[in-house]
């Protein structure tokens, strides 16, 4: 048998792009005027490999510095290799956090290359177990007046999707009467969720959770900090029937996510393949899903998490179709899928995950390359 003589990785660049949101953006914790996306480009061969993340430049930085080269050189087919080999260089720096995004980018670039090398779409090469991944529309921020949160989701549904979130917490004293609003605006027919992304107290939630069943929510994202898993689980058990707890979008690695599904603390888990160590990460966060039986949802990055979402066999829920990523991704990235019947199809047509950066495009965002 002739050995095998794949292609090495021969490089590596980094680039992070400042985007301007196309309006003020907060939830109930956070605001923002700005996305800054982290692209990953890995060549083998002939083909370049495109991975990202949504994180600062010093995650860039970090890629460029301490992962371009242990990956330099690598056999670009042994993606797992690679991904061990990143998680241990990052050891002394803190795994989470930002050396998990970059690691989670360069992975993401690393499985893009090798489906690319193999002419494949990346969801043939992981292995097809859907052939779409149904979405929900997100945004609803907590800094849109009342008739701008009504337009965008009135938007989505419009469009037949048919599920919607918007954030509440930043003002409690509102949020009844905006989800009240955001009810009227999509009608009965259209699944409603709210995000606090941890702004309530125990009580608060419990309380909030009672009054949102009433209007028709079934979603309550993070009602208190995810941190707080007796929290968690306190409002898991204790709310409304037909109502889903849910978190999980800031775990960086499968020991956060076995921790959370220990404890009860979720009846849906969210992971975030920008986030959780990569496409590596996102499908052993699945696999832990699937040990304990529970549904997993994917966060943000739709473009990113299209592929793998519909290789999971975990009990896959949906993925977030989120506004500011949706409108970067379709900006900056030739393929990025638009929903379709309430769902995002990958495109067999194009191999790896069917994206190419539009690097003229980007270029008037540009505040930091390795190149």
């Amino acid at each position: 048998m002739t050995p095998r003589t794949d292609p090495a990785v021969e490089r590596v660049a980094l680039s992070a792009y400042s985007i301007p949101t196309d309006a003020p953006e907060a939830d109930g914790t956070y605001a923002w005027d700005k996305t800054v996306l982290v692209v990953v480009e890995a060549a083998a061969g002939s083909r370049t490999g495109l991975g990202y993340t949504y994180a600062d430049a010093a995650t860039a930085r970090l890629a460029a510095d301490l992962l371009a080269p242990v990956i330099h050189g690598r056999d670009s087919f042994d993606v797992p290799a690679a991904w061990v080999a990143m998680t241990k260089a990052v050891r002394n720096l803190g795994r989470p956090g930002v050396a998990a995004m970059a690691v989670s980018a360069v992975d993401s670039a690393l499985w893009d290359l090798k489906a690319k090398l193999l002419g494949q779409p990346l969801v043939r090469l992981l292995g097809a177990a859907r052939p779409a991944a149904p979405v929900y529309g997100s945004g609803g921020f907590t800094s849109y007046p009342v008739p701008k949160l009504r337009e965008q989701l009135a938007g989505w549904a419009g469009q037949g999707i048919p599920r919607v979130k918007m954030k509440v917490g930043t003002h409690p004293d509102e949020d009844l009467d905006r989800v009240r609003a955001a009810r009227q605006a999509v009608g009965d027919g259209v699944e409603l969720f709210v995000d606090a992304n941890g702004a309530y107290s125990r009580k608060q939630a419990l309380a909030f959770a009672d009054r949102y069943a009433g209007l028709g929510v079934v979603w309550f994202e993070e009602p208190v900090s995810s941190d707080d898993l007796d929290g968690l689980r306190l409002i898991r058990d204790r709310g409304p029937t037909g109502m889903d707890i849910a978190a999980g979008e800031y775990g960086y690695n499968p020991t956060y996510f076995r921790r959370m599904l220990a404890a009860g603390a979720v009846d849906v888990l969210q992971a975030d393949a920008s986030r959780c160590l990569g496409v590596t990460g996102f499908l052993r966060a699945a696999a832990l899903c699937e040990a304990f039986g529970l549904p997993l949802s994917a966060h943000c990055a739709p473009a990113l998490h299209l592929h793998p979402c519909c290789a999971v066999t975990a009990d896959f829920r949906h993925l977030e179709y989120f506004h500011d990523h949706a409108r970067i991704e379709a900006m900056l990235f030739d393929g990025a899928a638009r929903p379709a019947c309430g769902a995002l199809h990958p495109d067999l047509s194009r191999p790896g995950m069917g994206l190419e950066f539009k690097r003229q495009d980007a270029e008037r965002f540009k505040v930091w390359t390795s190149v």
